[in-house]
């Protein structure tokens, strides 16, 4: 089964050229709340996103999902959720929940209204999850692996992958038969730790889900040919990979999990010069 791929963008043309090309979820991104602090001096993705880029998004698409990011649990988390379904969120996503608490609230707050989806980004979440998975009501968790590796003061984010914390994770959540992914990629020949190698990886561990990174396709850009370039191109390679790795052998999956173990050793030995 093809990987879901996620994508973040509150540009019309660009969320329409996503879709066009297999892109199964349009993502607006409202999370501002404790983020520029987390994250500061990475690399990352700081969307400035509006309610109002929901509405427009809604408008433009058919065939993909709308998701919606929304901030952490705080004072006006119950409003801001309905503002999100009101505006046509399939799907809402809860960042930096760390405890069962919030967890149930939020559940309670959707209240059926859209799909509940998790981003697990924080050891306290991880070491809450098995009173978190007895919560009803949650559709799906993502395992974001920028948040969590500084939550785990890792040096690279795939440390998380390389060293089993994403695979124990993973296990639990699977016991409990909930969808789940992990992570972003970019273009299939991309990346400080390629691509193939953690798509390969997504096979091995049954993930369903994975993230367009900004490295994929920087839908910043005014150049809207070389966007639709992106997408056409970098998704046929995809999911041609994807047909081949659903006929690899065991052995394929064990030389690439000892890859990836080996690149990420080598990635953080350059960070920690």
């Amino acid at each position: 089964m093809a990987l879901e791929l996620m994508y973040i963008t509150n540009r019309p043309e660009v969320a329409k050229i996503a879709e066009e090309n297999g892109v199964d979820r349009i993502w607006i991104d409202l999370e501002t709340r404790g983020k520029e602090e987390r994250q500061k001096g990475m690399n990352t993705v700081k969307s400035i996103h509006t309610m109002e880029d929901i509405s427009r998004i809604r408008e433009i698409i058919s065939t993909s999902k709308l998701q919606v990011r929304i901030n952490p649990i705080y004072e006006k988390s119950e409003e801001e959720i309905s503002e999100v379904i009101e505006r046509g969120a399939d799907i809402i996503m809860l960042p930096m929940f760390k405890c069962a608490e919030e967890v149930r609230y939020f559940v309670k707050s959707v209240s059926g209204r859209a799909r509940v989806l998790l981003l697990l980004e924080t050891k306290e979440a991880v070491d809450n999850l098995d009173e978190i998975l007895d919560i009803p009501g949650i559709d799906e968790i993502h395992i974001g692996l920028n948040d969590l590796h500084l939550s785990y003061d890792k040096k690279f984010m795939f440390e998380l992958l390389s060293d089993g914390t994403v695979e124990k994770i993973i296990n639990k959540i699977k016991n409990r038969k909930i969808k789940y992914g992990f992570g972003g990629i970019a273009g299939l020949n991309g990346g400080m730790l390629p691509a193939k190698q953690i798509v390969a990886e997504h096979y091995r561990l049954d993930s369903e889900m994975v993230i367009l990174s900004r490295s994929f396709c920087n839908s910043d850009s005014e150049n809207i040919e070389m966007i639709k370039n992106h997408f056409e191109n970098g998704i046929k390679e995809l999911r041609e990979y994807e047909k081949w790795l659903e006929s690899a052998s065991e052995d394929f999956f064990i030389k690439n999990k000892a890859c990836v173990i080996n690149n990420v050793n080598k990635i953080v030995e350059e960070i920690e010069k």
